[in-house]
């Protein structure tokens, strides 16, 4: 008996499963990563920082979560896996202790015309369940609320084999969608301008017309000019009403054109195709200032813009439609549905209500269900995404976040502070890329990554405590609690920029003026107005460079060569110097190795298994054929060059033979954004979010223009980033620029010549001007939270 008791007494020994607590990570050598370990405990908040570039993503997303998704993927059978992205397995010796990673990027979210917030977070399935049962006339099912769905109805006789006969039966069919059949479920007609299209003094053989892509000699432009139905020598004013309607409208019909069987359509058909189906930010910048001159997009006049059949808004529950209800503000939404109450529905509203809450937790309530989603910022987008985890029963996973904090004002990042400790505290890992003081200082576990960036950083410099990153010797410890301080003296205004009666979005008929000749900052909580007031007040244009948050695009066959223009004056110099055509200079045209054509590997596609890039036999991984090798200049080949770092090339093609200025002018404005440790060659694709922020930032720097408006320049910067940035914007003010900059760092605030603060709260709550004056007028009123944050931040 006391034998047994004894025993009772004794702590079990720990379970063989409680023993994998670590994600262990030995020999990471993704991108600029050297042969990283790192032990990262689980169930615990880590954070991953270090200076832009220095390899937090290439360890977090590019090696723990890439290998991650890749394990689950490999546990579908080969038929799932070939409708599955193929994914390679990352450059790691060994990586132990895996669980499955959720990743919340930072992605632009589908930029597409029909996605909405509502229809990206299921919010919308469920209003359109909700209205289908509650909503009176009752209409039909909760298709009938979509306006992605168009009314069908049609007849016919179909065949049955019964019985071993073959009976024939009419059969009728119908379909009730929620589509606006005007606008097609878009929301805005257009209205094309014709004279944009075409010049009517001219024939087609005379090239009438102005269209991009439509050039003499062109598929394009033979389709009318050889169809038969037009006369090209005949200009097209004289054209009879048949023939400009066949020019124009003609419905598409196949016909033999030039020997080739081709679909022959109206041009405005076309049009319509090929430029008006796509996304108008996606396109190249001559296409979308064509779409911009030739179409004007206007609310469509049957709908008033809310993209449904007249049908669907016409079903209420209790007033209130399903179109006002997507209009509403989300915060106001969520307490509409919680006054329903209708037990027949009960679980569908308790999950609604639910997920309309999780948008005011995040900081979102200002949104409404019926924003395009592809006018949201990354960090909103970000949190879009947050949503549908916030309430995730799942316990024991990976939740991977970049940057959770973008776009946030300090104020809003206390609460995503409590969401992420949150997500913690149910069980899981939460990994976290971030530069923000304010997140690093709630981790629990923190890696810190450089020394520098770009080949000068992908190492281990701190792995440990919040309290020993202070104490450490690296970048981020010695910068984490810098507080940039106010301006003794503030420049004086060269004049004043005008902004009457702006409505945009929520804007509630601002009256503002912006002083000229300084440094300006916008401020505000997230939707309080900040973008609509700069960006919907002063469009880009002559004399004013804007620089949004817009992701830049870039295939792998992309680089900083290729994107800021530079590969043209050094081509052209090339070119001059041997005495050859420039297009030889170009690993994308003449001078590519034909073996990889240009790429520099060899891509094997392995169907279900991830493909395999190996480095080209023929170039050895230089893109060019050898005999444009042979071509030198300053003693360099084009390969040569395009390895040089940014900082080595400006110096080679400041004086001597490369003497360069065109290429010089552009590398030093490169090197002012600090990206002087970047490769001319590297693909766009290995650059981080900070750096290809900066590399828009570098090539935008070349307009003309007295006015700059930048969009949250310090995304994706650390702490040291920030100084240069700074020094960089004094630099431009120096030189008789005016930089309007909206921005949520409060060093950019502290640095200002002038802020306006907007507020007091998002959305509806906003949209008002609550501050003008000086920094330091704000941090002495404390009269915003803007103030407030700022007054704690300098130590006031």
């Amino acid at each position: 008996m006391s034998m047994a008791t004894r025993t009772d007494t004794q702590s079990p020994a720990p379970h063989v499963a409680d023993s994998h607590d670590l994600i262990r990570v030995h020999g990471a050598r993704e991108n600029n990563l050297k042969d990283v370990s790192v032990e990262i405990p689980k169930r615990r908040l880590t954070v991953f920082t270090g200076v832009s570039g220095s390899g937090k993503s290439s360890l977090v997303f590019d090696t723990i979560a890439a290998e991650s998704q890749r394990l689950i993927n490999e546990t579908y059978s080969a038929f799932v896996q070939g409708f599955m992205p193929t994914l390679a397995r990352p450059e790691v010796d060994v990586l132990d202790g895996l669980t499955t990673a959720i990743i919340v990027d930072q992605q632009r979210m589908g930029a597409d015309p029909r996605s909405t917030v509502g229809t990206a977070t299921d919010a919308n399935a469920m209003l359109r369940i909700l209205f289908s049962r509650l909503g009176q006339p009752h209409i039909g099912s909760p298709q009938a609320f979509s306006f992605n769905v168009a009314s069908i109805s049609g007849a016919g006789a179909v065949t049955i084999e019964r019985g071993g006969k073959t009976v024939k039966e009419r059969r009728d069919f119908q379909i009730t969608g929620g589509m606006c059949p005007r606008c097609e479920g878009r929301g805005t007609v257009t209205d094309i301008d014709l004279t944009q299209l075409y010049d009517d003094t001219k024939s087609l053989a005379g090239g009438a017309i102005t269209i991009p892509g439509y050039n003499a000699g062109g598929w394009n432009m033979r389709l009318y000019k050889d169809s038969g139905l037009l006369d090209p020598d005949k200009p097209i004013r004289e054209y009879t009403e048949t023939e400009l309607h066949d020019f124009l409208h003609h419905e598409p019909t196949r016909m033999k054109i030039s020997g080739i069987n081709m679909t022959y359509e109206g041009l405005i058909l076309r049009v319509q195709k090929s430029f008006l189906a796509k996304d108008r930010e996606a396109m190249q910048p001559h296409i979308r200032a064509f779409v911009d001159r030739a179409v004007t997009f206007t609310a469509c006049p049957d709908c008033g813009g809310t993209r449904l059949s007249e049908a669907a808004r016409s079903s209420k529950i209790k007033g209130i439609g399903i179109a006002d209800a997507c209009a509403m503000q989300i915060s106001d939404l969520a307490q509409w549905v919680r006054a329903l109450d209708e037990p027949s529905v009960a679980p569908l509203l308790a999950k609604l209500q639910h997920t309309l809450d999780s948008f005011a937790e995040i900081g979102l309530g200002y949104l409404s269900l019926d924003r395009p989603s592809g006018t949201l910022s990354g960090g909103e987008a970000q949190r879009v995404k947050m949503i549908r985890h916030l309430g995730s029963p799942l316990t024991d996973v990976t939740y991977v976040f970049d940057e959770p904090t973008t776009g946030l004002h300090p104020h809003d990042i206390q609460r995503m502070n409590q969401l992420l400790l949150r997500l913690r505290d149910k069980g899981n890992t939460v990994l976290v890329v971030e530069h923000k003081p304010e997140v690093i200082a709630i981790a629990d576990h923190v890696v810190d990554l450089g020394p520098g960036a770009g080949t000068a950083g992908g190492s281990v410099c701190f792995e440990g405590s919040v309290e020993g990153l202070r104490a450490g010797g690296t970048i981020t410890g010695r910068h984490f609690d810098d507080r940039a301080a106010l301006k003794d003296t503030v420049r004086k205004p060269t004049g004043t920029l005008e902004i009457r009666g702006a409505t945009t979005h929520n804007l509630r008929g601002v009256d503002v003026d912006i002083p000229l000749g300084v440094l300006v900052v916008v401020t505000g909580v997230a939707g309080s107005g900040k973008s609509s007031l700069v960006h919907g007040s002063i469009p880009a244009g002559a004399g004013v460079v804007s620089i949004d948050q817009s992701a830049i695009r870039g295939s792998r066959r992309s680089n900083p060569a290729t994107y800021t223009g530079l590969l043209e004056p050094i081509r052209k110099a090339f070119a001059k110097a041997n005495g050859v055509k420039p297009a030889l200079f170009s690993a994308n045209s003449e001078g590519a190795c034909p073996t990889c054509n240009g790429a520099g590997v060899v891509y094997t596609d392995l169907a279900i298994m991830a493909g395999v890039a190996t480095t080209c036999e023929e170039c050895e991984g230089k893109r060019f054929q050898a005999s444009v090798l042979e071509y030198h200049l300053g003693g360099r080949d084009i390969s040569e060059v395009l390895a040089m770092p940014v900082t080595e090339a400006e110096e080679f093609f400041a004086s001597g033979e490369a003497r360069t200025p065109a290429a010089h002018a552009i590398l030093r404005r490169l090197a002012d954004v600090g990206l002087g440790y970047l490769t001319l060659g590297q693909p766009l694709t290995t650059l981080s979010g900070g750096e290809r922020q900066r590399l828009k930032l570098a090539t935008h720097m070349a307009e003309k223009g007295g006015v700059y408006v930048l969009d949250e320049p310090t995304a994706g910067l650390h702490l040291a980033d920030v100084e240069q940035l700074l020094g960089l914007l004094d630099r431009l003010v120096d030189s008789g620029k005016s930089v309007i900059v909206v921005e949520h760092h409060q060093a950019v605030m502290a640095h200002a010549d002038w802020i306006i603060d907007l507020g007091p709260g998002a959305g509806h709550d906003g949209g008002r001007v609550v501050f003008e004056g000086t920094p330091a007028d704000l941090v002495a009123a404390r009269s915003t939270l803007t103030g407030e944050h700022l007054a704690d931040y300098v130590g006031n």
